[in-house]
């Protein structure tokens, strides 16, 4: 039998997160992996005006590798395209319900008959909108409370600039009485905004009232890429793995790199990811985090994100996993000396 011809370009995309994808990209460990077969390795934030960003949530590339949020992930796969998921994350990225300055509210069970901003965004999947019912659904849920108990507000983001920008004007102007937000930037407009916050979800104990886009977090890639170059999948996922080694000793230089990522100032990263969020970046694909992401499938197929279900575990593809620890523990560890 031919041996499948190698790919020109491999590509890879990632949400402006923590990831260990970023952090191998950012050593330039990925070209270097790659380079001694001719094979460039390419972001797709970093593409020519021309190329296909929207790849980063459709997945038509199928030379893709995707680390990115599951509401998009989900999505294509729901659709149809085949993709497998070979890995995931889960890292805590500050989830909070925000109120006006001087709101009484601080607890989850006085969202009770409150108004919830639902932003609407004129987008094929609008995840800002399902991480907004997903995340007042999670902190409502952890005080036996559901969506039926509040009051959902659309709020049309055309028209606005910036995350969450439209949600926050709707604060200010008294058209809604809490937001949800996420992430480093999160924290730089909540202080802009003078918005104070009501429920912090990183605090509550129970994981699954934390579950949303970002947690957990896919790692996918094309079935076409693994059936052809099964051993290109396992050598770009050992690269990750030694990243996220790399990055559980470098919390400094994971800082910055989350600050050039996430396009948030220190004050952002700090105030966003809790202390030891660098040792969090090895992907796996553990029964626990399999049975939350298999909680988020059913709430978004529930609020009708997703067109058909998706079988989390059918979906699951262990294997590349396996093979790059396998790699990683039979390769000597390089001195990673060139950066790109």
């Amino acid at each position: 039998m031919t041996a499948a011809r190698l790919p020109e370009t491999l590509w890879f995309t990632r949400c402006p997160v923590p990831t260990a994808t970023g952090v191998a990209a950012d050593r330039g460990w990925l070209a270097a992996e790659f380079a001694p077969d001719g094979i460039a390795v390419r972001s797709l934030q970093d593409a020519d005006p021309g190329a296909d960003r929207a790849a980063h949530y459709t997945h038509d590339l199928p030379g893709l590798f995707r680390e990115g949020g599951n509401v998009p992930a989900l999505w294509a796969r729901s659709r149809g395209q085949d993709t497998r998921l070979v890995g995931l994350t889960w890292i805590e990225e500050r989830q909070a319900v925000l109120v006006a300055p001087g709101s009484p509210v601080r607890d989850a069970g006085a969202l009770r008959g409150l108004r919830l901003a639902v932003p609407r965004h004129d987008v094929p999947i609008d995840f800002w909108r399902a991480m907004a019912l997903r995340g007042f659904e999670g902190a409502l849920a952890s005080a036996g409370l559901g969506l039926g108990d509040a009051r959902l507000v659309d709020v049309p983001a055309a028209g606005h600039t910036g995350q969450w920008a439209a949600e926050l004007d709707a604060l200010r102007r008294g058209e809604v009485d809490a937001v949800y937000v996420k992430g480093a930037l999160a924290v730089e407009s909540a202080r802009r905004a003078g918005a104070e916050v009501a429920v912090e979800l990183d605090a509550l104990p129970d994981p699954a009232h934390r579950v949303n886009n970002g947690t957990p977090r896919p790692l996918t890639v094309h079935q076409d890429l693994l059936d052809r170059h099964p051993d290109l999948v396992a050598r770009f996922l050992a690269v990750l793995l030694r990243a996220a080694d790399w990055a559980a000793g470098e919390p400094a230089e994971v800082a910055r790199i989350l600050g050039a990522e996430t396009g948030a100032g220190a004050e952002g990263v700090a105030g966003a990811y809790r202390d030891g969020t660098h040792r969090t970046l090895h992907p796996d694909l553990s029964d626990p985090r399999l049975d939350l992401l298999a909680r988020q499938e059913a709430a978004l197929r529930a609020h009708g994100f997703l067109p058909e279900a998706v079988g989390i575990r059918a979906w699951a593809d262990p294997e590349p996993l396996r093979r790059a620890h396998r790699i990683l523990a039979d390769t000597p560890s390089p001195s990673h000396a060139p950066v790109a």
